[in-house]
């Protein structure tokens, strides 16, 4: 099984940026497609996007569209989510996941997280 770990969260104000990274130890991250979540506190766990093995082909939430991306570095074992135009919404707890599945949106599709980094965007 892959361990996650997320870092580079921190305070920021809107309109800043952000880059996350999420480094994978154990069976290589290349065996998974990879996704990004994020969870405010008594809310659900919420699907930010997702990247396949390859790094090809990517996919996000309406909400973040045009503004966060997610790329992978296979042979370093990390994969990014880069955050621009933040906005106060934004603010969340980030997490890094692992899937067997393509494409996948919803969180029991995943097998494996990191134990998330926070993000505060002030206004």
């Amino acid at each position: 099984q892959v361990q996650l770990v997320e870092s580079g969260g921190g305070l920021v104000q809107a309109g800043g940026s952000l880059r996350l990274s999420c480094a994978a130890s154990g069976r290589p991250a290349s065996s998974y497609s990879m996704g990004w979540f994020r969870q405010l506190p008594g809310k659900e766990r919420e699907f930010v996007g997702t990247i396949s093995r390859s790094g090809g082909n990517t996919y996000y939430a309406d909400s973040v569209k045009g503004r966060f991306t997610i790329s992978r570095d296979s042979a370093k074992n990390m994969v990014y989510l880069q955050m621009n135009s933040l906005k106060s919404e934004d603010t969340a707890v980030y997490y890094c996941a692992a899937s067997w599945s393509s494409r996948a949106e919803v969180k029991d599709q995943y097998v494996a997280w990191g134990k998330g980094t926070q993000v505060t965007v002030s206004s």
